[in-house]
């Protein structure tokens, strides 16, 4: 089946997924700039937050461009992924509005542990379905970033209840790494 759907349907998720966490965003009461400093932590999740699902976005069309079609498994493997974007903003908001305390930032890292793996594991079922010669998996190579991001986060979220923002620092650190759109995949369409 043609893969035009999926892209469609997954760039209205995330739009959606952008738009809830900016309407989380409460207007303060008041009109200086004190009335806007209870609202930095808020508005630091928020940014950390839409930078990952533009990482995703970003990543995921890539990743969509180096196929040629899509199977169910497919369609499965990206609604897995699209259900763990999809609790970003609960993470983001219930991380913002408790000034990062240390069970919502390692809740933000369990989210965002669980939609690397389910990125991670859409790749795969994209390689098996498109073969292990695709230019899609010869631009995915070993995947070294995606691996060292799970990794990452799997020490951030205990770490969080230790100093939670050593870990929130590890979440910009990974972002950080992803920020630049990821080149393999138009090196190897280009070749």
């Amino acid at each position: 089946m043609g893969k035009g759907r999926l892209e469609a349907f997954s760039d209205a998720v995330i739009a959606i997924i952008l738009t809830i966490m900016v309407l989380e965003l409460k207007v303060p009461h008041g009109d200086d700039w004190a009335a806007l400093s209870p609202l930095l932590p808020v508005f630091l999740s928020y940014v950390l937050s839409f930078i990952y699902l533009g990482i995703y976005w970003n990543n995921h069309h890539h990743l969509l461009q180096a196929v040629r079609h899509v199977n169910g498994y497919v369609l499965w493997a990206n609604m897995h992924l699209l259900f763990w974007l999809s609790l970003i903003p609960f993470a983001t908001g219930w991380m913002g509005e408790n000034h990062f305390a240390a069970l919502p930032v390692a809740l933000y890292g369990g989210v965002l542990l669980l939609a690397a793996i389910a990125y991670y594991i859409l790749t795969r079922v994209l390689i098996a379905l498109h073969g292990t010669d695709s230019p899609l998996a010869l631009a995915l190579g070993r995947d070294l970033k995606g691996k060292l991001s799970v990794v990452f986060y799997a020490l951030a979220i205990p770490l969080a209840f230790v100093n939670s923002w050593v870990a929130f620092g590890i979440y910009i650190l990974v972002a950080a790494m992803w920020l630049l759109p990821d080149r393999r995949i138009e090196r190897n369409l280009t070749v």
